[in-house]
C-alpha cells in the first residue's frame, strides 16, 4: 500500500494467484528439488521453489541478520529475461556487459533513476551502492487559471500519506509560500495536487521539495544473497555482482530441468512398461481370459499369468484392471500407436539426459526455450525511467523565506519561540515562574545564535523558530542539547543591527574568554559548535557582545567585585576554558556579570535585602586575576536587578516592561 494500509487479518482475505506464478510452482510435483520436513514434521516443503523466474532480482528482497544485511531493489522482468538468455548464448559475458539488457531496477511505483551509467555500473559490478529516486511530476493548468503540479509518483517505499503530510507541514509553515495548498486525489494511479500562486517557479518549487520532502530518496543496493552450498538446505551468505546471481539462476534452472527431464523419462518408461505387458497378452487374449477364469481369484490370477506370459507385477496388475471394452480389437492399434510415440519421447528424452556436451548444449536450449516462452507471455513495460543525472537548479533557500521581520523570545528555563510583533513584556505567555530572558529581533531570513552553558553555539534561521501565541517549544527540541545543558544567552545577526564582532563569556569558577562571533555566523548543525570547553566541574554563566574598549564588571555569590579592562581577557582562536578574570574563593562562584563602557553598572540584591551597585564610578579599574573588593561583608548575593535583554531592530518599538513581572 502506498499509504502504509496494513493488511487485513487472514480471516478476512482471500487470494488467487496470478498467471505469472504458474512459472514458480508448475514444477513442483516433478521432484525437481529437494523437500524438507515441514515446521512441526507433519509434512514435506520445498526447500526452494522450482522457479523459471529470476525472482530474487525481479521482485527484491529486503531483510536483516546478525552482522549482515540485504536490500535488493526490484527489476523488469523481459530485461532479466534477455540478459538470462544472453548469458546462455555466451557465458563469458559479465556484469557491465549484461547492463545492456538490464538497464537498473524498475520500481513498481514509477519514478526516475538519477544515477549515471557509470555509477549503475559499479553498483552492479559490487554488489552495492546508492540508487538516487525521484517522483515524478507534470504542470497542469489550475480551475482559476493558475497553475498546478501534479505529483504522478512517489519513490519506492514512500509513505505516500507521510509525503503529503511533510509537503503539507511546510506549507503551513510558510517555508513554501508559492504553494497556496497540497491536497491527495489518488485513486488507482498517484495524483497529488499542489496548487500554486501565480507567477510563482514551478522548477523552482520542485526543487525545495526534492530537497526537504521524501519526493525524492536514496535505496541503498546490497546483493547480499545466500548462495548454494554442499548442503541443498543451507546457503552461503555472500555479496555478489548482477552476473553472478544470474550465473547461479541459470545453474539453478539446468539443474531443475535437468530433474524434471529425469522425471518425465521414469513416468514414460513406467507407462511403456505397462503398454509392452499389454501388447505381450493382445495376440493371446483367449487364453488370457481361459487362464482368468479358471483362477481362485486376483491374486492366484496374478501368479498364473505372470508365470504365464512372463510379466511383472505391474504388467499384471494393469491387465486385471483393464476394463473389457479394451479387449475390443482396435484398441491393440491404440496400444501400439501410444508405444511408438512413448519410445519416440523416451528416446528424445534420454538424448537429453546424456552426460556429455551435446546433452548439456541440448539442455541448455530447453533452459533457453523457457525463457523465450515466458517472456512473450508476461514480460511488461519498464515502469521506472532512468534519465541519468539531471541539471539541478540552483536555488536559495532565503527564496521561500517572507521578507519579514519576528522577534524571537528565550525565557529562563530554556523555552523559545517567534511572534510577529510583541507590544509588551508581560503580554506574551509564559509558563508559571518563568521569565523572559533575551529577546532578539530580525529578518525571517537571518540567523540568530543560541549560547549554552556547555560551551557551545546553535545557530538556526529566524524563519526556522516555530511562530506560537503560547508557550513556544523548548529549545532541546531544535537542537542536540545534553543533560544539564541550557541556553544562557542569544543574538540576532540581523545587518541591520549594530554588528558585533567579538563575544565575552565567563564562567561560574570565574574564568572568561573573548571569541570572534564571525566562526558562528553559518547555519550549524543540531549539535552546533564549541566557543568554549569548560571543565566538567564549571559551566559558562553568560555571553555578551564585547568590544576592545569595554570594561568587564564580576561579581561573585559572596559579593566580591572585580572591574577590569576586556582587552586583557585573551582573544581565543578555537574553544578554551579561557583565563582567570576573577580569583574566587573556596565555595564561591561568580553570579553575574557585564560589559559595557565607562558607563558600566552592575546592580544586584543580597539576601539581607541591600542593593549594591559595582560601577567604575565608585570603584577603580584593577587588573584581571584578583580577588575583587568585597561589597557587603557576611552576606551573599540574592539576584541580579538586570532585565531581561532586549535587541530590536531600528524604527521597531522597543518593547515595554510594564508589569512584566520580569525576574533576573
Amino acid at each position: 500500500s502506498l499509504d502504509g494500509d496494513a493488511a487485513a487479518a487472514m480471516r478476512y482475505t482471500e487470494c488467487r494467484l496470478e498467471r505469472l506464478s504458474d512459472g514458480l510452482l508448475d514444477e513442483l510435483t516433478q521432484k525437481t528439488v529437494a523437500f524438507r520436513p515441514n515446521y512441526d514434521g507433519t509434512r514435506s516443503e520445498p526447500v526452494v521453489l522450482p522457479s523459471r523466474l529470476p525472482n530474487l532480482l525481479m521482485n527484491g528482497a529486503t531483510g536483516i541478520a546478525v552482522g549482515m544485511a540485504t536490500n535488493i531493489p526490484p527489476h523488469n522482468l523481459g530485461e532479466l529475461l534477455d540478459a538470462c538468455i544472453a548469458l546462455v548464448d555466451d557465458p563469458g559475458l559479465e556484469s557491465k556487459q549484461l547492463l545492456r539488457f538490464v538497464k537498473g531496477p524498475d520500481f513498481p511505483t514509477g519514478g526516475q533513476i538519477l544515477n549515471s551509467k557509470k555509477e549503475l555500473q559499479e553498483i552492479y559490478e559490487t554488489g552495492q551502492g546508492p540508487i538516487r529516486v525521484r517522483g515524478e511530476w507534470k504542470l497542469e493548468a489550475g480551475p482559476q487559471g493558475g497553475m498546478n503540479i501534479i505529483l504522478t509518483s512517489v519513490p519506492f517505499q514512500v509513505n505516500k500519506g507521510n509525503l503529503v503530510a511533510r509537503i503539507g507541514e511546510i506549507v503551513a509553515d510558510r517555508k513554501l509560500p508559492a504553494v497556496v495548498d497540497v491536497r491527495d486525489e489518488s485513486t488507482d494511479e498517484v495524483r497529488v495536487v499542489l496548487e500554486l500562486k501565480r507567477a510563482s517557479d514551478a522548477e523552482l518549487t520542485m526543487s525545495y521539495i526534492y530537497k526537504n520532502t521524501p519526493l525524492q530518496t536514496n535505496f541503498g543496493v546490497n546483493l547480499t544473497c545466500l548462495v548454494p552450498s554442499d548442503n541443498p538446505e543451507v546457503g552461503t551468505p555472500r555479496r555478489i555482482d548482477l552476473k553472478t546471481a544470474l550465473r547461479h539462476f541459470l545453474e539453478f534452472r539446468l539443474e531443475v530441468v535437468s530433474r524434471g527431464l529425469a522425471f518425465q523419462l521414469g513416468q514414460i518408461n513406467a507407462r511403456l512398461h505397462v503398454l509392452e505387458g499389454f501388447e505381450r497378452v493382445y495376440d493371446a487374449l483367449d487364453e488370457m481370459l481361459r487362464i482368468i477364469r479358471k483362477s481362485d481369484g486376483k491374486v492366484d490370477a496374478a501368479k498364473k499369468l505372470g508365470a504365464r506370459f512372463a510379466l511383472s507385477e505391474e504388467q499384471t496388475e494393469a491387465i486385471l484392471e483393464m476394463k473389457l471394452y479394451r479387449l475390443a480389437r482396435l484398441e491393440i492399434f491404440v496400444i501400439q500407436s501410444e508405444l511408438k510415440e512413448r519410445r519416440t519421447e523416451a528416446a528424445r528424452l534420454a538424448q537429453l539426459l546424456r552426460d556429455d556436451k551435446r546433452g548439456e548444449r541440448a539442455r541448455w536450449g530447453v533452459v533457453r526455450a523457457q525463457f523465450l516462452e515466458l517472456k512473450k507471455e508476461v514480460s511488461d513495460k519498464r515502469r521506472t525511467k532512468i534519465s541519468g543525472p539531471v541539471e539541478e537548479i540552483a536555488y536559495q533557500e532565503e527564496a521561500f523565506i517572507p521578507d519579514e521581520d519576528a522577534q524571537v523570545i528565550v525565557t529562563r528555563d530554556g523555552w523559545v519561540k517567534r511572534v510577529r510583533e510583541l507590544k509588551s513584556l508581560s503580554s506574551t505567555r509564559m509558563r508559571e515562574g518563568d521569565a523572559i530572558m533575551v529577546l532578539v529581533s530580525g529578518s525571517l531570513k537571518a540567523n540568530v545564535v543560541f549560547f549554552s552553558s556547555f560551551g557551545r553555539a546553535y545557530v538556526i534561521r529566524i524563519n526556522g523558530i516555530p511562530a506560537s501565541t503560547g508557550y513556544g517549544d523548548p529549545i532541546q527540541k531544535l537542537f542536540k542539547f545534553e543533560d544539564g545543558e541550557r541556553v544562557i544567552g542569544a543574538i540576532s545577526l540581523d545587518e541591520r543591527l549594530p554588528r558585533a564582532l567579538r563575544m565575552m563569556a565567563i564562567s561560574k569558577k570565574g574564568l572568561g574568554l573573548r571569541f570572534d562571533l564571525k566562526a558562528h555566523s553559518e547555519v550549524s548543525t543540531r549539535s552546533g559548535r564549541r566557543y568554549s570547553k569548560p571543565a566538567p566541574n564549571d559551566a559558562i554563566i553568560g555571553v555578551v557582545p564585547c568590544e576592545e574598549r569595554d570594561l568587564v564588571a564580576v561579581v561573585s555569590r559572596k559579593t566580591n567585585g572585580l572591574i577590569c579592562k576586556a582587552s586583557e581577557v585573551s582573544v581565543l582562536a578555537g574553544p578554551g576554558r579561557g583565563v582567570t578574570v576573577i580569583k574566587l574563593a573556596p565555595g564561591d562562584e561568580v553570579a553575574g556579570f557585564a560589559c559595557s563602557d565607562k558607563k558600566i553598572e552592575l546592580r544586584f540584591e543580597t539576601e539581607r535585602g541591600r542593593e549594591i551597585s559595582l560601577s567604575a564610578k565608585k570603584y577603580e579599574v584593577t587588573s584581571r586575576g584578583g580577588r575583587g573588593r568585597e561589597l557587603s561583608k557576611r552576606d551573599t548575593v540574592k539576584a541580579l536587578l538586570a532585565g531581561p535583554s532586549v535587541s530590536v531592530l531600528p524604527g521597531m518599538p522597543a518593547p515595554s516592561a510594564e508589569a512584566s513581572g520580569d525576574a533576573p
